[in-house]
């Protein structure tokens, strides 16, 4: 059979042949969009217009590359005309008192960076360098720092840098010449170190102090414990509570918001995930009938000198389902 766009392919054999790369081109359009709602969305529609176009695909490229291109313009597409997102840190200094009553509820006027659970993205490989690459181009400081580059830029800077194709294949994917993706690339990586000059080493959330960090925070706020928590943070640590304006930096300053808002013991149970490459805690609330219902996610940033970053995301149940987590929190299993 045959369509205006070529043959119909056969569904086994298209399947076969590009579902091997969904997990990759997830986590690209994520790293292109800042938002894994809209990621989802776009890759979708990139299997969409690869299964209508596949019956004139001549190999020209390779399979990767061709899938990478309508991902890579599906995104453009979606980019236009679209501010970029943001973190509370990128929107202005921060607070300075944290006993003022806490800002609650979104911020319609901004569109906010969204967590990614590594178990979509991951790669599944044995090799754990691989994995430890995937785990640093996922890092909420990059995402957030490519959300500052104009998206032709982001997308040469993704396709040079972080996927590793050659200038003149990258020059293809976006109808453009070799000279003007150098060029591109040489503004992108001038104005990501503008935006993100600090982008630090981090601690593996496998790394056994990251993980003693983090049970080391999930204890200082189940037990409404400053002083644990003081010991996992660095004395230049900040927080950052996405959805709204907010956030503060500094040790003491960050001690006295913790300590409102961890409550009394008992009020919060978490429970560790990971998210974008870093050490995370789920954390669930307890509500007048004394059930802990899901709140967000804390992801950590995890450095040998301690915690660099907390960064909360507020969702509820929805957001945690994502990462495979219960509206409710529930006990862990013995043993």
């Amino acid at each position: 059979m045959t369509t205006g766009e070529g043959t119909v392919p056969d569904e086994h054999e298209f399947a076969r042949s590009t579902e091997p790369f969904r997990r990759e081109l997830l986590a690209h359009c994520y790293r292109m969009l800042g938002s894994l709602d809209e990621a989802e969305d776009l890759v979708q529609e990139t299997y969409l217009r690869a299964w209508r176009s596949y019956g004139t695909f001549e190999g020209r490229s390779s399979l990767r590359v061709w899938l990478y291109r309508i991902a890579t313009n599906a995104c453009l597409t979606a980019l236009r005309n679209r501010g970029r997102r943001a973190l509370p840190s990128g929107l202005g200094a921060p607070a300075d008192d944290p006993d003022a009553p806490p800002e609650h509820g979104a911020d319609p006027d901004v569109a906010w960076l969204q967590p990614i659970p590594d178990s979509l993205v991951a790669p599944q490989a044995d090799d754990p360098a691989v994995i430890v690459a995937a785990r640093e181009r996922l890092r909420l400081a990059l995402i957030a720092g490519l959300q500052y580059l104009p998206p032709r830029q982001r997308a040469v800077l993704l396709l040079r840098e972080v996927l590793g194709f050659p200038a003149a294949e990258v020059a293809a994917m976006l109808g453009t010449t070799t000279p003007a993706i150098k060029s591109a690339l040489q503004r992108a990586r001038a104005r990501l170190d503008e935006a993100a000059p600090e982008r630090e080493r981090l601690s593996e959330p496998t790394d056994p102090y990251a993980r003693a960090l983090l049970e080391q925070y999930i204890a200082g706020f189940e037990n409404a414990d400053t002083k644990a928590l003081e010991r996992a943070l660095r004395t230049d640590a900040a927080i950052e509570m996405v959805g709204t304006r907010t956030w503060f930096s500094g040790i003491a300053t960050c001690l006295r918001y913790l300590a409102q808002v961890s409550g009394s013991p008992g009020d919060w149970r978490m429970t560790p995930a990971i998210a974008n490459g870093q050490p995370a805690a789920a954390a669930y609330l307890h509500d007048a009938d004394g059930t802990h219902r899901a709140f967000g996610l804390g992801v950590l940033t995890t450095t040998p000198g301690g915690i660099a970053r907390i960064t909360v995301f507020g969702g509820g149940p929805r957001l945690l389902a994502r990462f495979g987590l219960p509206p409710v929190w529930e006990p862990p299993l013995a043993g």
